[in-house]
């Protein structure tokens, strides 16, 4: 097999999907499964699926349309705003899309009618985070225009936190969202299917011991994929943190000297070495680099240390030479790492059960 590659594991991954359904289920919870680290991954698309999830979750427009391509049909969101340019694409496509600015949901609308379809949207409302979302205030004028517009549904409302500014979902503001949608829903005179709390960093309050009021489908993908939560990186309880590999062909091995001579300055990417003169010691070369992963969310296989990475090359030291053109393989544990190494065209994939 080539190398670099990436080895995704969709039995662990479907464990995670299967587990995080049941227990967000026991609370009224339903899952968006979330695929937009993996490009859009038909093969991980059908494992969420599989696993229960009520829907995809994607970010991009042009995976949404290669998940229809690959027969996907079950329902799929859009999860960042459409831009004003891809609206069209967005109604042939997506179910459901995530907005925050009338001008664009007009122009889904209109699009919907030429196209002869329907569209659903949610309403994200902005509660502290200060990425995405209608201020708190405002929302209700708005939704009652969303409801008049032709061939659009207002589905519900959303919010977004820890994303930008690592606001944590709590009991506070997951009670205003679950307010504002029971004040809107009076207004409206409807009920809303989507009442969206986030992603995966309220798994701690969505598990935790208080109510989750209105609050009934969550958007997760780091939780499912790598086993943890982002607030603080920790492990979910009972979730798998391998389901991602990357191995990596070894190019040089050799014996050098842990400090390195000459006069020092930045390195490739603005950094000043400072090690410390360990004497000599094995040091390894891997066929992989920045361009395809961040190298700070790989965990190295036992005894091997990374030592640091440019552009094109992991150096990494043992306790012995490993032979050149031997395969080392390394967790991705990092979402960074798993978005790079899966966005990368030198990184091949390998969908492994």
């Amino acid at each position: 097999m080539t190398a670099p590659r990436l080895e995704i594991h969709l039995d662990r991954i479907g464990q995670n999907a299967a587990l995080l359904v049941e227990r967000l289920g026991g609370r009224g919870i339903q899952i968006t499964g979330v695929t937009k680290a993996t490009l859009g991954s038909p093969e991980v698309a059908r494992v969420l699926l599989e696993a229960g999830v009520a829907r995809l979750g994607e970010s991009r427009i042009d995976n949404i349309e290669a998940l229809r391509r690959a027969g996907i049909t079950a329902e799929i969101t859009l999860i960042r705003s459409p831009m004003l340019s891809q609206v069209a694409r967005v109604v042939a496509s997506a179910d459901v899309s995530l907005n925050t600015e009338m001008v664009v949901i007009e122009g889904l609308s209109r699009v919907a009618a030429e196209q002869g379809r329907s569209h659903g949207v949610v309403l994200m409302v902005e509660l502290g985070d200060l990425r995405e979302g209608i201020m708190p205030d405002d929302v209700d004028a708005v939704a009652r225009h969303v409801a008049e517009l032709p061939n659009i549904v207002l589905r519900g409302i959303g919010t977004n936190l820890a994303c930008h500014s690592g606001i944590a979902p709590d009991a506070q503001n997951m009670a205003e969202l679950s307010a504002l949608a029971i004040s809107l829903e009076a207004r409206l005179g409807t009920t809303f299917d989507i009442v969206s709390g986030g992603n995966s960093a309220n798994l701690n309050w969505a598990l935790g011991d208080e109510g989750v009021g209105r609050i009934n489908d969550l958007r997760l993908g780091e939780s499912i994929l790598l086993g943890r939560e982002p607030l603080d990186r920790r492990t979910v309880d009972g979730l798998r943190t391998d389901g991602f590999t990357l191995v990596a062909e070894v190019i040089e091995s050799k014996v050098k000297p842990t400090r390195p001579w000459g006069e020092v300055h930045q390195n490739a990417f603005g950094a000043v070495a400072s090690p410390h003169d360990l004497g000599d010691a094995p040091r390894a070369i891997l066929a992989v680099g920045r361009q395809d992963l961040d190298p700070a969310g790989l965990v190295p296989p036992e005894g091997v240390e990374i030592l640091g990475s440019s552009s094109d090359h992991l150096i990494v030291t043992a306790a012995a030479c490993p032979a050149v053109g031997r395969e080392m393989a390394f967790r991705v544990d990092g979402y960074g790492a798993l978005l790079a190494a899966m966005t990368s065209p030198f990184v091949s994939r390998s969908y492994q059960r």
